[in-house]
């Protein structure tokens, strides 16, 4: 039972495909009724039909993170739908550029760090104020281990070590509002999102020489932590990084 969602809300950004989409069906099947906004609305409706098919609510927002009008403009709908928001997971990210990081221009760094953490930030704050008047909630941040140590995406890099500190200091500043703040760090996922990496011999060769489990997850393994961290099993969590990486940061 405290692994039910149940009477729950969630809005989980970047709902539309990858880890975003198997964190939002997991979630759907732990109870709760789900807000899902990425930035492609018919991509949400697919996901929007699975939902309903399970008996859930589901709400679906066209929404760009990296807007601040667009963040208020989200979270106006799921209050004005729902009424809350119990939970939120921010899931959506960016990387527009393998470049390397002596080669990478400022419009991808803006780019990337306008939605990977900026976004994040504000929109967790907008949530977190809502969360505040009702006396408490969860909020799950997606990182990476490339922000616990360096990989190919060197800004992505350093825009997911921001989300791994912004998790700390929104925990730190925001438990006494009985806002737990936590962050789950995938490894290497076999997503559209990471596609050039996995789909790149070399690169996945090395990746895997370096990684206990030897292969890449799948989205689906991401799922039971953040039902864990959403749920009021982790009741005296907070600040946390889970990595889940097959064992890649030992």
């Amino acid at each position: 039972m405290e692994l039910s969602l149940e009477n729950k809300v969630v809005l989980i950004t970047g709902a539309s495909r990858g880890i975003g989409q198997a964190i939002t069906m997991g979630l759907a099947q732990a109870g709760a009724d789900i807000a899902i906004a990425s930035r492609k609305l018919p991509d949400l409706e697919k996901v929007a039909v699975e939902i309903k098919k399970m008996g859930r609510k589901c709400l679906t927002v066209a929404a760009h993170i990296g807007k601040i009008e667009e963040i208020n403009n989200l979270v106006k709908k799921v209050i004005d739908e729902f009424g809350t928001i119990d939970i939120l997971v921010n899931n959506a990210a960016t990387n527009p550029s393998m470049a390397s990081a002596i080669d990478i221009d400022d419009r991808a760094w803006d780019s990337i760090m306008n939605l990977n953490l900026k976004g994040l930030f504000f929109l967790s704050q907008a949530v977190a104020r809502i969360m505040k008047e009702k006396g408490g909630g969860k909020i799950i941040n997606v990182a990476s281990i490339a922000g616990i140590t360096p990989d190919i995406l060197p800004v992505y890099s350093i825009s997911k070590a921001g989300v791994i500190m912004a998790t700390k200091v929104m925990a730190q500043q925001w438990a006494i509002y009985n806002i737990r703040v936590n962050a789950i760090a995938p490894g290497l996922t076999k997503t559209r999102f990471s596609e050039p990496i996995w789909k790149n011999q070399d690169i996945l060769n090395i990746a895997m020489s370096r990684t206990p489990l030897g292969r890449p997850a799948e989205p689906e393994e991401m799922v039971g932590a953040v039902i864990y961290l959403a749920s009021d099993a982790s009741s005296y969590v907070t600040g946390q990084v889970l990595a889940i990486d097959g064992g890649m940061t030992i």
